[in-house]
């Protein structure tokens, strides 16, 4: 939901307000923020998604749980780090 919503709101920015990254220092501000916590969503989702099919197959034994873990530290992070961003372009930035 996130990546869909950032790229609904990143059109209506470019497109309808006019806003892009070398627009002013909200611009790029914006932009480098969202857009730098967009890729390490998708490298989550892509690392979820590759551990799903794994574990599908069979794959994930007990000796790959210190692996498991560390993703999960990886995805709180990004979610910590989402917080940071929000208050820094949303709540700051208006």
């Amino acid at each position: 939901m996130f990546l869909v919503g950032t790229a609904l709101e990143w059109h209506r920015l470019i497109y309808v307000d006019g806003l892009t990254i070398s627009t002013n220092l909200f611009g790029t501000t914006y932009f480098s923020l969202v857009g730098l916590h967009a890729f390490h969503v998708t490298a989550g989702l892509a690392a979820l998604a590759l551990g799903s099919i794994l574990a599908l197959r069979g794959d994930i034994t007990p000796l790959h749980a210190p692996r498991t873990d560390v993703f999960s530290l990886y995805w709180h992070f990004v979610d910590v780090v989402w917080i940071v961003v929000f208050l820094v372009v949303y709540v700051a930035g208006r």
